[in-house]
């Protein structure tokens, strides 16, 4: 995400390169391509601005004329300004103090909406325990029930719906069916259209009379760019939400909206949807994001992912494998199951410090493993526990098995066992951390 902003900003601060000090004049060139860029970004005209004045501003302060390295205290500016922009810090969303808590989704038809009410179920059931019913009040679109239903199957949360095209009649009773069953979260997903129309915000703010929702998430597409600031801005003035979920930020390179939209509608940004995947939903932390924008990565949040997939007895026997030299490939398949579970690789790769940079011409997605998983399990498990067995005959038959060639398996093994030593080398220091430097090695999008 933000690839193309982040090239730029990157850029922008090549101005100071060399330098010994920040300059009246340095300082000028680097706040107008910091403009450009957040321009090409399509960041709000007015949030631009008001970002480079701030920007500007603090540069030219004394203590920073003073620093003897300007690039990074450049950096620091902008981070800070970043942060600021996005919100200062993370915003969750309201507890009801008598349950249920009632939580009301809205936005246009086609910003997620529907697949977000699914994401929020399975994040509260998961990670705060609660035991949440979702309403289907998008009664026009079967399609959009039956999506509810289906998603809401896969996490085991149950679903309220009616025949009958009643939101608010659903809002209700599916209100009324927590408190008798003693559920404590009702997330409502609400009907959207194409644009925003008379009709469709009279029934959004009829459900909210009705229910008086705890919490009211706008849902947008981060895609649209300034199309989500002022679709944004529009249903802010009519039903007053609580704050802002960014959908299909995965696919959004320049970041306009993300950028933009605090500024523009004063409502937080909470969560951000980076996949089609039920898990692929985070709280919006605003210095994580002005870090990955940055280039500095996200280590907390890999670190987080990571703790859920990795226990403690897991890490020591695979420790204890690596310093006796007995890890082989089906300790390195488990462990490529284990990131995959983790999410989004690309999204992965940008949470490391400088990876984005130094893998920036790499075809890196959700597919970058299935060469090297086909050739594994295309072995038998003598040939995984033990490379060494294998012969031209053997490599042959493991590259028409797993539709790869003999040079890619040949690559594979080799860099397999330079892995090994590189990681049995690093346990014995301590620092397996360096091990990000292996990434740039692995056989990834050739």
């Amino acid at each position: 995400m933000f690839e193309s902003l982040s090239s730029k900003l990157d850029k922008a601060f090549q101005h100071l390169k060399g330098d010994a000090r920040i300059s009246d004049v340095n300082i000028a060139d680097t706040v107008r391509e910091i403009r450009r860029a957040l321009l090409d970004a399509d960041v709000n005209y007015e949030v631009a601005r008001q970002f480079t004045k701030e920007i500007q501003e603090k540069a030219q302060g004394e203590d920073v004329l003073a620093s003897v390295n300007p690039g990074q205290q450049f950096t620091k500016i902008v981070f800070d300004e970043l942060v600021t922009t996005f919100g200062g810090e993370k915003s969750d969303i309201a507890t009801a103090h008598t349950p249920p808590t009632v939580i009301l989704i809205a936005g246009l038809q086609g910003s997620g909406k529907t697949t977000f009410t699914g994401k929020l179920a399975r994040y509260l059931k998961q990670e705060h325990k609660r035991n949440p019913l979702l309403a289907a009040a998008d009664v026009y679109r079967p399609a959009a029930v039956n999506q509810l239903k289906t998603l809401a199957s896969e996490i085991d949360v149950p679903v309220y719906s009616i025949e009958q095209q009643d939101a608010v009649r659903v809002a209700k009773e599916a209100v009324a069916m927590a408190k008798s069953l003693a559920m404590d979260t009702v997330i409502i997903d609400t009907a959207g259209r194409l644009h925003v129309d008379e009709e469709m915000m009279n029934e959004v703010a009829e459900i909210k009379k009705a229910v008086n929702p705890h919490e009211i998430l706008f849902v947008v597409d981060s895609m649209t760019g300034q199309d989500a600031v002022n679709t944004a801005k529009e249903f802010n003035e009519r039903i007053d939400y609580d704050g802002v979920v960014l959908t299909k930020l995965d696919g959004d390179t320049r970041g306009g909206a993300a950028l933009s939209i605090k500024t523009v509608v004063n409502k937080p940004i909470k969560f951000v949807s980076t996949g089609e995947k039920l898990d692929a939903l985070s709280p919006f932390y605003p210095d994580r994001m002005a870090q990955r924008i940055l280039g500095m990565g996200d280590v907390v949040s890999l670190v987080e992912k990571a703790q859920k997939e990795f226990d403690e007895e897991e890490a020591q026997r695979l420790q204890k494998r690596i310093s006796s030299d007995k890890f082989n490939l089906e300790d390195f398949l488990d462990q490529i199951q284990k990131i995959k579970k983790m999410g989004d690789f690309s999204d992965l790769v940008s949470m490391i410090p400088g990876a984005s940079k130094a893998l920036e011409n790499a075809d890196i997605d959700d597919d970058a493993f299935k060469p090297i998983e086909a050739i594994i399990y295309s072995m038998t498990p003598e040939e995984r526990q033990d490379p060494s067995v294998l012969n031209g005959s053997r490599r042959r038959r493991i590259a028409a098995g797993s539709g790869t060639t003999v040079r890619e398996i040949n690559d594979l093994i080799k860099q397999f066992e330079q892995m090994k030593k590189m990681m049995k080398t690093m346990s014995k220091m301590g620092k397996m951390g360096r091990a990000i430097h292996g990434l740039k090695n692995l056989p990834i999008g050739r």
